[in-house]
């Protein structure tokens, strides 16, 4: 089995890549109503390498607000700290670089952060990830607990069936006002469960390797990987059956053609 390693362009960050989807996405998260004419700019890190990665959506809403938005497909506790390395750069690319070396202080727009968790492990239907506590403890300097002066939170929405269904309203929003209109008419189901099973399996991979090896449990690790393989390849199979054309199923999961069709 193949699987695109390099593949950037993910489905979900195409469909979520228009401002009027972006707000109906934001107001589904927060409960909200925001106005149709508030202007909503896309700033998402494409292009930006940051340690192999790019965040998968930022924008900005109003010229008040810098929305980060991440997807994943495993348990990730450390989600506060990349999202605090990816808002900087969003930063970079909103301020001017000489305007921090002004007398005058710089105004940039609040930021928000959000997970949407689609795995297969138990997760609750929401949980709040804060970045100070993955800071170390100075009570073992002598020193007294103190309040952190830098934080970051982020709010991690489970997005499984039956959990949160922020996503499914922005696919029917999609779907209802002609964007990405063809393939969600057609294969909505489908997209959607596409774009909820992709992650980037070589690097989980590794990862569950290495943290399986210093608890001594490589084997168990490995049945997961099975397990998950599985997975991926009977949503290709799922699309394929329900006539989403080959090479797009392909393009999406990095599949070579066997696979996809079991033979």
């Amino acid at each position: 089995m193949k699987v695109n390693k390099t593949y950037k362009s993910s489905v979900f960050s195409l469909l979520f890549s228009d401002p009027d989807v972006l707000r109906e996405l934001y107001c589904a998260l927060k409960g909200v109503t925001l106005q149709d004419d508030i202007p909503i700019v896309i700033n998402t890190l494409e292009d930006v390498l940051f340690m192999d990665k790019v965040n998968d959506i930022s924008f900005e809403i109003g010229g008040k607000l810098v929305v980060l938005i991440d997807h994943q497909s495993t348990i990730n506790p450390n989600m506060a700290l990349r999202l605090l390395m990816y808002i900087a750069r969003v930063y970079e690319k909103i301020i001017d670089d000489r305007s921090i070396y002004s007398t005058k202080k710089i105004s940039i727009p609040q930021p928000e952060f959000f997970v949407l968790y689609n795995g297969i492990d138990s997760y609750p239907d929401k949980e709040v990830l804060k970045l100070s506590d993955s800071f170390k403890n100075m009570e073992d300097l002598g020193l007294e607990k103190t309040s952190p002066v830098l934080e970051l939170i982020v709010t991690v929405f489970n997005i499984n069936q039956g959990k949160n269904e922020a996503i499914k309203k922005a696919v029917i929003y999609c779907r209802n006002h002609d964007i990405l209109k063809e393939p969600l008419e057609e294969q909505g189901s489908e997209v959607l469960n596409m774009l909820m099973t992709e992650w980037n399996l070589d690097d989980a991979k590794q990862v569950w390797y290495e943290e399986g090896r210093e608890e001594g449990h490589v084997e168990g690790h490995e049945e997961g990987f099975k397990k998950r393989d599985n997975e991926l390849i009977d949503n290709a199979r799922k699309a394929l059956a329900d006539g989403i054309p080959i090479e797009h199923i392909q393009k999406i999961t990095g599949f070579d053609l066997e696979t996809i069709k079991g033979s």
